[in-house]
């Protein structure tokens, strides 16, 4: 699966409140109100320049910041403890990996399907879209891998 244009639909507001409940777990109170000011600060400026004009959006992080892996990190994150982990733990999804927005899900055939899994995956937060690209004859792409499916073994 791929997530699409992740970095322009990262809500900001609620990544600061993940990343506050994440903090106050081993910082202090006051430490951690420092840390989620500071860093609302920053995702503010996000500024870009399309012919000659200056816009802000509402919504996103900026794709070139040093700041907005990390930021991607801590929102999907979430989403993958909530939303994924259950699916690993019943054994509907085999094995998950995630590389910045791109996915490679192994699922059991018996117990769900890619329109199953691309359904729910799309629930998982109003902001997100996901597409899948499914297995065509044993074979898949995966970042620069190339993917093959045998009975015994990939």
């Amino acid at each position: 699966m791929d997530i699409k244009d992740l970095y322009v639909n990262i809500p900001i507001a609620e990544t600061i409140d993940i990343t506050t409940t994440q903090l106050l777990k081993y910082n202090d109170p006051e430490t951690t109100t420092q840390i989620c000011t500071l860093l609302g600060v920053i995702l503010q400026q996000n500024y870009f320049i399309f012919q000659e004009q200056i816009y802000q959006p509402d919504k996103g992080i900026a794709m070139d910041s040093p700041i907005s892996g990390k930021i991607a990190e801590v929102f999907l994150q979430l989403l993958e403890h909530i939303y994924i982990r259950p699916l690993i733990e019943t054994k509907r999804i085999l094995f998950y990996t995630r590389y910045i927005n791109d996915i490679l899900i192994i699922y059991d055939t018996e117990s769900t399907n890619h329109d199953y899994l691309t359904q729910y995956t799309n629930t998982m937060h109003t902001n997100l879209q996901f597409n899948p690209t499914l297995e065509s004859n044993g074979y898949i792409n995966f970042l620069n891998l190339t993917i093959i499916r045998r009975s015994t073994h990939i």
